[in-house]
This record gives structure tokens, C-alpha cells and sequence, in this order.
């Protein structure tokens, strides 16, 4: 078919024989091109065109078979949205290349809201869901199972008229001043996602699923004798089920309805690796961090035992910035880690992202550390073991610590299965003018976190029922006897008021306060830095360890 920009014939047709997927070994490398093609042209004249022209006629022939458009004349006033190839070399876990994908990607940017678009809006299941379920499967001893959807944008049912360019390398001969008239959604559309979503959540629960009330994007199916989770992320399907013949029948009703991939026993979820043990499952990130050390040229450099030094204070720069783009590149790798599997960094990130507009040498110094820290715990990953089976919470707070920063630092962190699974470190948002002002406005962050982790695990079929009010520790008695009362304190401004209030809604049914001594708090290290004996017994305590 002639390419529409060199006039050169290539073939990329669409083949007649069943699709094969191609197998590139255990330990495939490519060393010839570096990094992924960024045009249509440079990908088929590669040193890998081969792999990209299969991977172009694949995503072709899929979006044939979905019956994706048509070929119609442009109506007068309207203009087509473009598309654009995109091509990404998929990795495994140890760095080699599993596959190359090739993605037709429409220029949804040049849609008009209330024109060719109108909700965009589609749940994503959340990280902290994730890691629960991942902590049930421990506890319950469940086969955890991931499924990939092949093309999953291509088979939501669109609404609009919307019309698009013919795709580079595939311009229908004779009829080139036609343009493709989507009936179904495509990469890159703003209401891809929503459609897609829609028309998951109609299949699934169609065969019986009921979807969490609490995630949208959880579903489970219980019976008296066996029982399902369902958790899909995008285009990611994770199946937890207590045997292998529910799974299989999971599997094949899935396959019947859309173009499934099968990836067996899951090892790798949104880049974190997955290990089964005897005790439960592990979850990592040791790849990613390794690579994100050779990135930015610290995996060779020497370690240190803490991610913070406590000695430092750091203000805002009234300078000129140095080097700002790359730390805002590193801090944005640093929260990816932090958010996923290594709560011990939390504290040190989110101090250091506060001056990504405009860091100093002191900002720089604080980054290296964080670096060095990660050197040195490399290998660290989250491991949830058969118990306990019950949510622990553990709440802290930092008054104000210097001059220079008048808000204090709130810090949380839940476990499950002897590891965390959600936890968080962040400016507060009003100014406490007292410590137990920081602490109770640290409470009323992490009781409402404890009411939408109860509500979650509580519509899960496999949690101990009934759900009990989740222990949240906490290492202020004056906040924890101030909440006995019924009666808002007069001195209390209006902020602190409302959040008293709303602590007191939650006691009892959803939460019971209990005192813990500060070196005993979990949150204590997501809110200061600490030495590295304390360092070391909170990550303990937290699951993290090699």
C-alpha cells in the first residue's frame, strides 16, 4: 500500500492467516536503536522495522475487527481530528523486551467539548485498593491471576459524530480524500476512557458481579463456597479467586467478550512486582528504582541510612533556581516510588517537592540523600504475611519545626496483613497554633482515610465480618481526652471546630482512638526526619524489608 508522505510501497497489509503472537525469548535485547521511535516513518525504517511493522499491522487489524469506522466523505463545517502512531517497547520486570507495541493514537486535543465530546470523567482503581486486596489475598491465601485487554479503548460505543484523518501507512487507495467516521472510541479520544469503562462495568456485571461502592473499579462475586475479586486498572485486569477453576471460568467468559491476553499468575501490576510466597505475597519496585538510579547516575555512587537528614532546615530560594527541570524530573520518579511501595521516602519527598519551582544547593543536598537512601534499600519490598487480619492506624503530626514554614506536617499510615497499604505525608492546610492544634487536624485526616478503607474491605466478600472500627494510634493524650467530650472546646477556631466534629462522627463505629507512644508510632517518620535506628524499626514495622 503506498505511503502517503514518500510515495514508497510498503507492505502493510492486512493478513489472512491467524494472528500468531510472536515469542522474543526469555532474555531478548535490542541494542541497535536506543529509545522508542517517535514517527511512523522511523519505526519502518529501524534496524527493528520487522518487530514495528508486525506490531502496526496487529493494531490495524484489531481495529478493523472492532469495526472501529468506516470510510465516509467529510460533511461541509466539519473538520477530522487527526491520529498518530505511537510505539513502545514493553519490558519485563528484569529489563528485558517482551514485546513491541504499536499504538494508533487519535489527536484528541482537537476536540470541542459540547461538539464531539461531552463527559470525560472514568474511575480509576486506587493504589491503596490495590495493595488491600493484595493483603486479603495473603491473609486468605487467594491465587492472584492478571488478564491484559488487547485494544481495551477500541471497544467502547461512542455517542458523538466524530471524524478522523485516515492513518499514516494505510490510506485507502482511490479513496484518499475520505475520512474514517468512528463508531467506536480510540486511543487519545477525551471520552475513550468513560466508554471503555461503561461498557466493562455493563459486561461484568452482567455475569454476576457486584461492583464496590467504595472503588468503582473493584468488583466481586461471592458464593457459599467459593468467592472472586475482580480489580481493573485501565486496561489491566487483576483476578483473585480461592481456586484455579473459578479463575479459568473468569477467564473464559472474559475472553468470550473481548481480546484478552492470558498472562497467567500475575508477577508485574502497574510496574510493581508481585511474588508469591509461603507467608503471602511480596510487592516491589526494585526495578524501576534500579533503573531510576542508572537514570539520573546514582547506582554507583556511595549509600547512606537515612532518607532525611533532621539537622537540615530548608526555605524557600530567593535566588535563581539551579537546575530545575531536572530536579522536577527526579521528584515526579521519587513520588512515582513513594506512592507505590515506599512509604520510609514519603516524608523526605513530600518536603523536598514543595520548592520544585525554584530549588537550591541545600534543596540539591536534601535530593542527593533521598538517592543514596534508595541505594542502600534497593532491594526493599512490601511483605504481607496471613496476619494480622484486622486495619491498624497510626496518625502523627509535626508543629511548626522552623521559622521559615509557619504549617505543620501531617503524617498517617495504615497496615493490613503485616504491611501498609495506605499511608500519606503532607502540608497541612490551616495553621495550628498549638501541637495538639497539628494533631488533631492530623487526626481528622487519617480517621477520614480509616472510614473509606472500612467502607472498602466491608463490601469485599472475604474480609473478617463483620468489619470493626479500625484502631487508629495516636501519640497526643490531650486530643484523645479532649475528644471524651461531647462539647466543642470555646477556644477552638472554626477550622478546628468542624474537624472535632467530624472526629466525633466517625468514634465508635468507624474508629476507637488509642494512645501509643511516639517511638512506638508508625507516622511518627512521615512527618520529621529520624535516626536511623528509628528509620529501621518503623520500616519494620510497616512490612518494608528485603
Amino acid at each position: 500500500m503506498p505511503n502517503s508522505q514518500s510515495g514508497q510501497v510498503i507492505e502493510l497489509r492486512r493478513s489472512k492467516r491467524e494472528r500468531i503472537e510472536k515469542n522474543l525469548g526469555e532474555r531478548f535485547f535490542t541494542f541497535l536503536i536506543e529509545g522508542d521511535p517517535s514517527t511512523y516513518e522511523e519505526a519502518i525504517s529501524s534496524p527493528d522495522a520487522p518487530f514495528w511493522k508486525e506490531a502496526i499491522n496487529n493494531e490495524y487489524n484489531s481495529i478493523m475487527e472492532n469495526n472501529t469506522w468506516f470510510l465516509a466523505d467529510l460533511p461541509l463545517g466539519s473538520k477530522p481530528i487527526g491520529c498518530k502512531w505511537i510505539f513502545k517497547k514493553k519490558l519485563r520486570a528484569d529489563g528485558t523486551i517482551e514485546k513491541y507495541k504499536a499504538r494508533l493514537v487519535a489527536k484528541g486535543f482537537t476536540q470541542k467539548k459540547g461538539l464531539d465530546y461531552f463527559d470525560t470523567y472514568s474511575p480509576v482503581a486506587r493504589i491503596s485498593s490495590i495493595r488491600t486486596i493484595l493483603a486479603l489475598a495473603s491473609i486468605h491465601d487467594m491465587l492472584i491471576h492478571q488478564m491484559d485487554v488487547k485494544t481495551a479503548f477500541l471497544n467502547g460505543d461512542l455517542e458523538e459524530e466524530i471524524y478522523m484523518e485516515q492513518p499514516e501507512g494505510f490510506i485507502a487507495k482511490g479513496q484518499e480524500k475520505k475520512v474514517c467516521r468512528l463508531v467506536k472510541s480510540l486511543y487519545g479520544l477525551k471520552q475513550a476512557p468513560k466508554q471503555w469503562h461503561n461498557k466493562f462495568d455493563k459486561v461484568i456485571v452482567e455475569f454476576d458481579f457486584v461492583p464496590n461502592e467504595y472503588d468503582k473499579c473493584l468488583y466481586s462475586k461471592n458464593t457459599n463456597e467459593s468467592c472472586v475479586i475482580l480489580c481493573l486498572y485501565v486496561d489491566d485486569i487483576l483476578i483473585l479467586g480461592s481456586s484455579l477453576e473459578l479463575i479459568n471460568n473468569i477467564k473464559n467468559y472474559l475472553s468470550n467478550q473481548f481480546d484478552m491476553k492470558d498472562l497467567g499468575e500475575t508477577n508485574l501490576i502497574l510496574g510493581m512486582q508481585v511474588s508469591k510466597r509461603k507467608e503471602g505475597y511480596t510487592l516491589s519496585l526494585a526495578h524501576s528504582i534500579e533503573k531510576m538510579l542508572r537514570k539520573f547516575e546514582y547506582f554507583d555512587k556511595k549509600s547512606v541510612l537515612t532518607p532525611y537528614d533532621s539537622n537540615v532546615v530548608l526555605k524557600k530560594n530567593e535566588g535563581s533556581p539551579i537546575e530545575q527541570h531536572r530536579y522536577s524530573q527526579m521528584i515526579g520518579s521519587l513520588m512515582y516510588i513513594t506512592n507505590r511501595t515506599r512509604p520510609d521516602i514519603a516524608f523526605a519527598i513530600g518536603r523536598l517537592s514543595r520548592y520544585t519551582s525554584n530549588p537550591n544547593q541545600s534543596h540539591w543536598t536534601a535530593l542527593d540523600r533521598v538517592f543514596r537512601y534508595l541505594k542502600g534499600t534497593l532491594d526493599y519490598k512490601l511483605h504481607y504475611s496471613r496476619h494480622p487480619d484486622i486495619i491498624e492506624g497510626y496518625s502523627d503530626a509535626n508543629w511548626v519545626t522552623d521559622s521559615h514554614d509557619v504549617k505543620s506536617t501531617t503524617g498517617y499510615v495504615f497496615t493490613l496483613a503485616g504491611a501498609a497499604i495506605s499511608w500519606g505525608s503532607c502540608k497541612q492546610t490551616i495553621i495550628a497554633r498549638s501541637t495538639m492544634d497539628s494533631e488533631m487536624i492530623a487526626l481528622d485526616t487519617t480517621c477520614t482515610e480509616a472510614e473509606w478503607l472500612r467502607n472498602l474491605v466491608m463490601h469485599i466478600p472475604i474480609s473478617v465480618h463483620p468489619v470493626l472500627a479500625i484502631s487508629i494510634n495516636c501519640d497526643n493524650k490531650s486530643v484523645i481526652e479532649l475528644l471524651k467530650h461531647d462539647s466543642v472546646n470555646a477556644k477552638m477556631n472554626r477550622h478546628l471546630q468542624l474537624r472535632f466534629k467530624s472526629i466525633k462522627s466517625l468514634l465508635g463505629k468507624y474508629v476507637v482512638l488509642d494512645y501509643i507512644k511516639s517511638e512506638k508510632n508508625l507516622a511518627d517518620h512521615l512527618t520529621k526526619g529520624l535516626s536511623r535506628t528509628l528509620i529501621l524499626e518503623s520500616s519494620r514495622g510497616m512490612g518494608l524489608s528485603p
